[in-house]
Parts: structure tokens; C-alpha cells; sequence
């Protein structure tokens, strides 16, 4: 595996994910260093530029979740430095991140998500209810792992829902809540993943219910037909496409009672945890975590021979 050359893993960073990373960033650099490749931990902080060019790094590969390792920005230190990484370039990053812009170029491919409103403390909370009705999904725009999120029933709680999302961000929106099941299908090389059916006893599937929780029920088979599941996974990739995301990623959706499916999010560098779905759908597929690991630092072009920016290694 010596013609990855040295791989920086980087981990950790100053995001509010930052303990998720970390675990994601261990698993991974132990994955690599089984299969005999030169790899080292990196945990991000504000020096990763002269970290990077002290360490004389070939290959990045990227486990950082959540702001400056998800949202575009080590993507375009990497690109300034000229350093190979995985997963999606700066722009698809961007716009990954980012639940608003998202949801507006799926609406624009005509891709199905569900109608939103940005607050502030300028809000009519009860003209926000009267357009989207209740209950409601209340989150911060630039944040992962339902971090800040709420459901709100009444309109009481609107408003407090708002500033508890507002802690974590400067932008907050409200969407419709979709009654129905969770589902989510991972990307892979420019292929979607066996579709996972998620099952949750809390009120939806929270930060706790991801990472800290046994209690959460994992469905692969999803339990869908052959035609539904392939229909979705088509979905799952037009969506992922049309954000620019390439490499890698990790697409949440919605079936609603009539078994429309609604768009929720991409995740540009989804969790490589022992609680985390890739790894799960990868499994389905035949594919164990180490094989995954080294599927992601593979997906595009070697270090030095890049053919567009944005790929890996």
C-alpha cells in the first residue's frame, strides 16, 4: 500500500463534534494501519497548516465532523497546500453543510424536501405555524449529528426551541416534522449503499440515539421492496449529485405515511464509529470496515495525479 504514501488522518478539530471525530478518526487510522499503511493521527487544531507541512504529508484523509472539517474549509487548506484528501471538494462541502442551500438546490433539480422558514428573532412564530403547521423541526443550519435540535407541538415552544438552536448557530430554520419512518443510504464511489431503516425509542433520532445509546434498532434489509429500495437509492444519489458531493457521503431521508420520500440532509463525512450506518450498509454489501476505510482513501486519484480537486487519495 506504499504508493498512498504518508497519510495524515485528521481527527478531533474544534467542532462541537469533536469527541464523535475523534472516535471516528481512531477507527479509521487503526483500519489503515492493519492493511500496512503508512499512517498517522492528526488532531486538528489551529496550526494543521504547519503541522501538515512539517509532517510532509502525501494524502489526507478526512474524519473530522461538523464546522471547518465538514463545511469546506480544511477541503481548501488542503487545496491550497496541495495535499490529496477524501470525500467531497469545498464547494460540495459547502453546500452539504449547509441545510439551507441544500434544500434549495434540491428544490431546484425538483428533488422532494420538505418546505422550510429561516427564524429570527424577528419571527412570526405564529405565521411560521400557520405556513408549515405543526409539529415542526426546529434546527441550527450549520450543524451535524441533530445537535440543537427540538420538536415543537405548540406554539409556546417555538421560540425557546429557536434560541436553544440559535446556542450552536447564527442560522436557524424550522421545516415541517415528517411522520413516518427514517431511513438513510449510503454513497460510495458514485454508488448508493444498502438503504438502512432506522429505529429509535426516543422522541427521533438524537445525538444520543447516534453515538451513545444501545437502545437504537438498525434495519438492513430496510424492510422496503427491491423496486422501493432501488428507487430511493437512485434518489439518494441524485440528491448527493446535486450538491456537488463527491467521494463519499451519507444521505437521511424520510418516508411519510404514504410512502413519499422526503430529503433531510447530506453528511459529507458521516461517522466511522462502532454505532455508525456506512460501516453498517458496507457490511450488507459484503464489505468489512478495513476494506470501507480503504474503498474511501481509493475512490478517486493518487496523490500528485489528480485529475479534478475535491477527490482522494
Amino acid at each position: 500500500m506504499s504508493h498512498f504514501g504518508k497519510v495524515a488522518v485528521l481527527m478531533g478539530g474544534l467542532s462541537a463534534e469533536r469527541e464523535v471525530s475523534l472516535r471516528s478518526g481512531a477507527a479509521v487510522l487503526a483500519a489503515l494501519q492493519r492493511q500496512n499503511i503508512d499512517a498517522h493521527g492528526v488532531d486538528v487544531g489551529h496550526d494543521i497548516v504547519s503541522v501538515l507541512l512539517d509532517g510532509q504529508f502525501d494524502c489526507a484523509f478526512i474524519a473530522l465532523h461538523g464546522r471547518r472539517g465538514e463545511d469546506g474549509v480544511i477541503q481548501g487548506v488542503l487545496e491550497t497546500l496541495n495535499i490529496p484528501y477524501t470525500g467531497s471538494g469545498v464547494l460540495g462541502s459547502a453546500l452539504s453543510m449547509d441545510k439551507v442551500r441544500s434544500k434549495q438546490v434540491w428544490q431546484a433539480a425538483g428533488l422532494p424536501t420538505p418546505a422550510f422558514a429561516v427564524l429570527n428573532d424577528d419571527s412570526d412564530w405564529s405565521a411560521v405555524i400557520d405556513e408549515l403547521g405543526l409539529p415542526l423541526a426546529v434546527k441550527p443550519v450549520h450543524e451535524g449529528s441533530s445537535l440543537g435540535a427540538t420538536r415543537v407541538e405548540h406554539l409556546k415552544n417555538l421560540e425557546p426551541a429557536w434560541r436553544n438552536a440559535a446556542e450552536f448557530d447564527a442560522t436557524v430554520m424550522a421545516e415541517p416534522w415528517i411522520i413516518g419512518e427514517e431511513y438513510t443510504a449510503g454513497i460510495l464511489d458514485g454508488e448508493a449503499l444498502p438503504v438502512i431503516r432506522l429505529e429509535t425509542p426516543r422522541e427521533f433520532y438524537d445525538y444520543e440515539a447516534k453515538y451513545n445509546t444501545d437502545d437504537t434498532r438498525y434495519h438492513c434489509p430496510s424492510g422496503l421492496s427491491a423496486a422501493d429500495e432501488q428507487q430511493f437509492q437512485a434518489l439518494a444519489l441524485s440528491a448527493f449529485t446535486a450538491l456537488g458531493a463527491t467521494g463519499w457521503g451519507r444521505i437521511d431521508f424520510m418516508l411519510d405515511k404514504n410512502g413519499d420520500p422526503w430529503l433531510l440532509e447530506n453528511n459529507t463525512v458521516p461517522g466511522l464509529t462502532d454505532h455508525s450506518l456506512v460501516p453498517m450498509a458496507a457490511q450488507a454489501a459484503g464489505m468489512d470496515f478495513d476494506e470501507l476505510v480503504l474503498r474511501i482513501l481509493s475512490a478517486s486519484n493518487g496523490p500528485g495525479n489528480r485529475e479534478d480537486v475535491g477527490h482522494g487519495c
